[in-house]
């Protein structure tokens, strides 16, 4: 069946595919990351470890970004079946990733304010059962890293099973990548802190523990900033460079020279994770070119699964 003769197979087959083993393991590891949160913050105050502290508020943020990629999960599913969302509920999904990437730049900025304030106002730390608790947060980092990697992986199991080969397989449920990213933030402030502590313990080093504070924003920050690009490149259908706009104009390049086709306009956006539409206006001396012909060639291109062509003659409008 052509998707483009039954706009309602398009709007929920292709555009809501959902994942709903992502969203499984995202709520999964919020609530993981919110017990151990309240551990790490606990802990960070009673030993007064800035390092441990940090990675706690630093986790606080986690659960609630965790929380949300879980919520936008919820909520394409929920409406997955709702006619008011003209190319299906993923980019909610994609809103969450963004959202996600904003909570961590602030985590990032909340860590440097505190680890400065700590590099002026050095206060004595129980070292010994601050690293205990650090050993512990990372070892929870690794369980939520490998819940989410797994999720990943059978998301791209389920892609390949129901859509064969996909010709740009760079693409990734950003929304699972946002948590991920949480998660692996949150493993590598537990490594610094580990590493602080350490050289507090053994060689007398108090300034180590606020830096590593400090390092480890700068990381969380890199993480976010290219979160931030990715998912709003997707918000603000801005993928005209993509590899799947030359292979539109290498289509229409394919039809008969003598009839002299060209295109006049051309808009490409992104409406699923691999799925891309596009509205295109045409030239062309031929009299007997339809849009069907046209649309018959470019779905060779299955990333493209949605087209509105117009067609002029030369000597008319143009």
């Amino acid at each position: 069946m052509n998707p483009d003769n039954d706009p309602r197979w398009t709007h929920h087959h292709i555009f809501n595919q959902g994942n709903p083993a992502a969203e499984r393991g995202t709520r999964a590891v919020m609530w993981i990351t919110a017990v151990m949160m309240v551990v790490e913050i606990v802990a960070g105050w009673w030993f007064n470890s800035m390092a441990l502290l940090a990675d706690g508020w630093h986790m606080s943020s986690h659960a609630f970004a965790i929380g949300l990629s879980a919520y936008a999960y919820g909520a394409a599913r929920r409406y997955a079946q709702d006619p008011r969302f003209a190319f299906g509920t993923w980019k909610i999904e994609i809103l969450g990733g963004f959202a996600s990437a904003i909570f961590l730049l602030g985590v990032a900025a909340m860590m440097v304010i505190s680890s400065v304030e700590r590099l002026f106002s050095p206060q004595p730390i129980h070292y010994q059962e601050a690293i205990f608790i650090a050993v512990i947060g990372l070892l929870v980092n690794i369980v939520c890293a490998v819940i989410l990697g797994r999720s990943q992986h059978g998301h791209h199991h389920h892609e390949h099973a129901g859509h064969g080969h996909h010709r740009h397989d760079h693409h990734h449920d950003l929304n699972l990548k946002s948590a991920y990213l949480h998660v692996i933030a949150d493993a590598a402030t537990s490594v610094l802190a580990i590493v602080a502590l350490a050289g507090g313990m053994f060689y007398g080093w108090s300034w180590l523990d606020p830096l590593m504070g400090i390092v480890g924003a700068t990381l969380v920050a890199i993480w976010a900033r290219g979160l931030l690009v990715d998912t709003g490149k997707i918000l603000l259908d801005r993928e005209m460079d993509h590899p799947v706009v030359d292979e539109i104009r290498e289509v229409i390049g394919q039809f008969d020279q003598a009839d002299e086709t060209r295109i006049v306009d051309l808009h490409v956006w992104r409406v699923g994770a691999d799925a891309y539409t596009c509205a295109i206006s045409l030239v062309t001396r031929s009299a007997t070119l339809t849009p069907d012909q046209v649309r018959d060639r470019l779905n060779q291109h299955e990333e493209i699964v949605h087209t509105t062509i117009e067609i002029h003659r030369y000597g008319g409008m143009y």
